[in-house]
C-alpha cells in the first residue's frame, strides 16, 4: 500500500485539488442572484385584494373587546364559565375568548353569523373551530344548564 502511495502521490494530490476546485466552483456560484428586470405584481395594476381577505381586513384589531349585543341582558360575571367544557375548546382558545371578552356560554350562544365572523378573525391558526366543532349550539345548551341534552348530542362531559 506505501509503494502504491509513493508512486501515485502525484496524481493523488491533483485529484484532491481537482475536487476541492470544483466544490468551490459548485457552492460559490449557486450564491450568486442576478436581477435581471423588475417584477410586476397584479395589485401594482390596481387589483383589489382577493375576497378572501376581506374579512381580516375589514374585521376589529385584535386589542378589541367583544361588545354585547343591544339589548342582550347578559353580564357575565366576575369569574365567568368554564368555557374548556366546550369540546373543541381549550385553555388556550379559553385564554384567547377572555382577552376578547368573551367570558360566559351565554355569550357564545348568542354569536350570529357576523359575530362568529369577528371572532374567529382573531383565532389565528384556529379559524374554522367555532362553526367545525358547533361551539354556538354547545354552549346554548350549556347555559341552560341542559347536561343530559348536550351529553346526548355532543357525547359525554369531560
Amino acid at each position: 500500500m506505501s509503494e502504491l502511495l509513493q508512486i501515485y502521490w502525484p496524481l493523488i494530490v491533483a485529484a484532491l485539488v481537482l475536487g476541492v476546485a470544483i466544490a468551490w466552483y459548485v457552492f460559490n456560484a449557486s450564491r450568486k442572484t442576478r436581477v435581471t428586470g423588475t417584477s410586476r405584481d397584479v395589485l401594482d395594476e390596481g387589483a383589489a385584494p382577493a375576497e378572501r381577505n376581506k374579512a381580516l381586513i375589514d374585521s376589529a384589531p385584535a386589542a378589541t373587546r367583544m361588545q354585547p349585543a343591544v339589548g342582550a341582558a347578559i353580564q357575565p360575571d366576575a369569574s365567568g364559565d368554564d368555557l374548556t367544557r366546550i369540546k373543541g375548546l381549550g385553555p388556550k382558545l379559553a385564554a384567547t375568548l377572555r382577552d376578547l371578552g368573551v367570558t360566559t356560554f351565554a355569550q357564545i350562544a348568542a354569536w350570529d353569523e357576523a359575530g362568529i365572523d369577528r371572532i374567529d378573525s382573531q383565532l389565528g391558526r384556529f379559524q374554522g373551530r367555532i362553526r367545525r366543532d358547533d361551539w354556538v349550539g354547545q354552549a346554548q345548551l350549556l347555559a341552560q344548564g341542559d347536561d343530559a341534552g348536550f351529553a346526548e348530542r355532543y357525547g359525554k362531559l369531560s
